[in-house]
């Protein structure tokens, strides 16, 4: 806004300004309130304008199987974090959403029963994702099996759905698992981790830090899963296996690789993040890493509260692919519930004497990306909120704030087009790189 010039002023008015710490040159004044907020208004419209032209995808926002009814469902403004009224309010173009199975530890757990349960559920999920795209809101959304038909769905104006597998447990045994990969991506998966809290039959987990190892990285199985994702066309995603497992996977694959839901261990020293040999070892691969919005790995506990909660949980032998997160979230196989109620009580406690961080926000999630892009470029860096999986920051806690994002890079210097890479082009990038690896493959047979 432009102020008038004006050549006198009086005595009592410049005594006044100047009593109230103003600062006065013979051709200026004091920046008015109005013109801060013309200023804060117009870096808003300009990061509005990047919002609104810029595909914005979130590649981990997990599902509950009981929205897929008519009754209830993600047309309807439910709870959920996300939802297909918060995405079109928050202008959230895109997700993957995510056949997500806990690792089971009960006896039969790698065995055809506990295979067979775990498979059946994935499958359930399959299907919900595909209902809601084909039956409950096609006019809203469609499911999108490579790069174009994702840009081919945003450009008519509808949402985009894709399918992330989170733990291929499901995938069985060495009698189904390399053949179920195929099935996987028939049904639409497009990026599947080999292990979630806990070892599966194909991969150490994160966890492993913790509990001790099962496998030193990867399991003989797992190495054959990597391969037939190459070969079909689905992303390896490294966010909850162990480091070494990430490090077996990248002397294997043939494709880029992704951590769809990981941020930074320099930042936030916890076993889920990524320090910075695996960052370089992602961009050597060529591969991103989408930084997520999850309170617990952007802020992390004092040390002193780290001890605290490892004593209480090993005092009621919570098994070690149950986190603190999930024992408040719900009931927890392997705990009753009078159990539950009691370590919750005992956690309550340590809360009192050593207080958990204060929750993350959206400038520490950017912080995350701002060190990312510092330490690998930012053409291997991304965004995904984990959202109804236990992600949600302040200013970023549905998918209605998604805009709130964008706000934050833009105040950080970020331009459209890098707006764009972070958002959604680095991750297609890496897609597309996949589906031409497949093709490649899948002509040499």
């Amino acid at each position: 806004m432009r102020l008038k010039k004006r050549h006198q002023l009086p005595i009592a008015l410049i005594i006044s300004a100047l009593c109230a710490g103003a600062v006065f040159t013979s051709s200026s004044h004091a920046t008015p309130p109005a013109a801060k907020v013309s200023a804060e208004q117009a870096l808003i419209e300009k990061a509005k304008g990047i919002h609104k032209r810029v595909l914005t995808l979130d590649t981990h926002a997990d599902i509950d199987i009981n929205n897929f009814a008519f009754s209830r469902n993600y047309s309807q403004d439910l709870e959920n974090q996300v939802t297909l009224p918060k995405m079109i309010s928050g202008g959230l173009d895109a997700a993957f959403f995510i056949v997500y199975t806990g690792q089971s530890t009960e006896a039969d757990a790698f065995e055809p029963a506990g295979y067979k349960r775990a498979y059946d559920s994935a499958i359930n999920m399959f299907e919900g994702i595909h209902r809601m795209t084909t039956v409950l809101a096609p006019n809203q959304i469609e499911f999108a099996r490579s790069v174009a038909d994702v840009k081919r769905i945003y450009a008519k104006g509808k949402k985009v759905a894709l399918i992330g597998v989170e733990n291929a447990y499901p995938l069985g045994d060495e009698k189904f698992a390399v053949k179920r990969v195929k099935q996987f991506y028939d049904r639409g998966a497009r990026y599947m981790s080999l292990a979630h809290q806990g070892h599966s039959q194909l991969s150490d987990s994160n966890t492993g830090e913790a509990i001790g190892w099962m496998w030193n990285g990867l399991s003989p199985l797992g190495k054959e899963v990597i391969a037939e994702m190459n070969k079909w066309g689905i992303m390896v995603d490294v966010s909850h296996p162990s480091k070494e497992s990430m490090m077996q996977t990248l002397a294997i694959t043939k494709a880029p690789i992704i951590a769809s839901h990981s941020s930074v261990r320099a930042l936030c020293d916890v076993s889920r993040n990524m320090d910075d040999e695996q960052l370089l070892a992602l961009k050597a691969n060529n591969g991103v890493i989408q930084i997520v919005g999850f309170s617990s790995y952007l802020k992390t506990d004092s040390a002193e509260r780290r001890a605290a909660l490892k004593q209480v949980l090993s005092e009621f032998n919570v098994p070690g692919n149950v986190s603190v997160v999930g024992i408040r979230r719900g009931p927890v196989g392997g705990i009753s519930e009078e159990q539950r109620q009691a370590l919750l009580k005992r956690l309550s406690d340590v809360d009192a004497k050593f207080p958990p961080p204060t929750r993350a926000n959206v400038q520490d999630l950017v912080n995350h990306i701002d060190y990312a892009v510092k330490k690998i470029g930012l053409d291997h860096v991304g965004i995904s909120s984990d959202f109804d999986g236990g992600g949600g920051i302040d200013g970023w806690n549905h998918a209605g704030e998604t805009f709130n994002v964008t706000l934050e890079l833009v105040r950080r210097g970020y331009t459209e087009e890098q707006i764009g890479k972070l958002w959604s082009g680095n991750l297609l990038r890496v897609m597309a790189d996949v589906e031409k690896v497949a093709k490649d493959l899948q002509a040499k047979k």
